[in-house]
């Protein structure tokens, strides 16, 4: 199987400012049309019919979704999507979040998660992880990609807040760039992650806050949303990993 993955930027698309302007979000306040319009564009720009395109009405928890065909409608109340069928792109939108994708190329299922602060502290990946399983992956097979979120660096939180995600998350706990109390989620995911047993983790190191061709909620508030997707192909092949941007606003497919 190939796994293929895509992570979007804020460039290429329909939308206005402040969402200026390929906001994937259709929950910001963004017109509606635009976002369609983005939708399309970035379904055109992995090759794939915008029906296949599995989006998830993401609340910072940790229920996962298995879906085995295309929805009418965002998953409902849930923040990580499983499947095992080829050619379903499954979605997480994320502005300063962390989006993870997974896959196991030999079972064929892929997962894409929006772990967030919450999210991450009560578990989603773990769950996702167990999802999977259940269609026949393994954790020792299954690549991971941590892709672009608020580093450690810039993610200041007061210290009991620190505290109680690093009892829940080890391996999160920092100091921002200024030596407040900080989080970095994707250091603790990676430390989740290794522990389960993944092997292949790869990161993203974009900083959503300090890179701004990416959306940041932390940054500007009202902002739009970037799209990181995953899906699989039948037949041979390695993995392929997450593009910066194409020219229709969409990372390399």
């Amino acid at each position: 199987m190939r796994i293929r993955r895509v992570v979007t930027t804020r460039e290429g698309g329909a939308s206005r400012p402040p969402y200026d302007t390929f906001n994937l979000g259709d929950h910001v306040g963004d017109d509606p049309a635009a976002v369609a319009a983005n939708r399309r564009r970035l379904a055109e720009g992995v090759g794939l019919s915008p029906e296949r395109l599995v989006w998830m009405e993401q609340v910072h928890g940790r229920t996962v979704t298995v879906v085995d065909g295309p929805l009418d409608r965002p998953a409902e109340a849930t923040d990580a999507l499983v499947t095992a069928r080829p050619g379903l792109a499954l979605v997480a939108l994320v502005a300063d979040c962390v989006p993870v994708l997974l896959g196991d190329p030999e079972a064929g299922v892929v997962a894409a998660v929006h772990a967030g602060r919450v999210g991450a502290r009560v578990g989603v990946v773990p769950a996702a992880l167990a999802a999977m399983r259940e269609l026949g992956a393994r954790n020792e097979r299954i690549e991971v990609l941590l892709g672009p979120a608020v580093c450690g660096d810039c993610y200041e939180v007061p210290a009991a807040m620190r505290d109680d995600v690093e009892k829940h998350l080890p391996g999160s706990a920092c100091r921002t760039r200024s030596g407040s109390p900080g989080l970095d989620l994707r250091a603790g995911l990676w430390r989740q992650l290794a522990d389960a047993g993944v092997a292949r983790i790869g990161l993203d190191p974009r900083c959503t806050v300090e890179d701004r061709s990416l959306f940041s909620h932390r940054r500007e508030g009202t902002t739009g949303r970037l799209a990181a997707v995953t899906w699989f192909e039948p037949g041979e092949g390695p993995a392929e990993g997450a593009g910066k941007g194409a020219d229709e606003g969409s990372g390399r497919a």
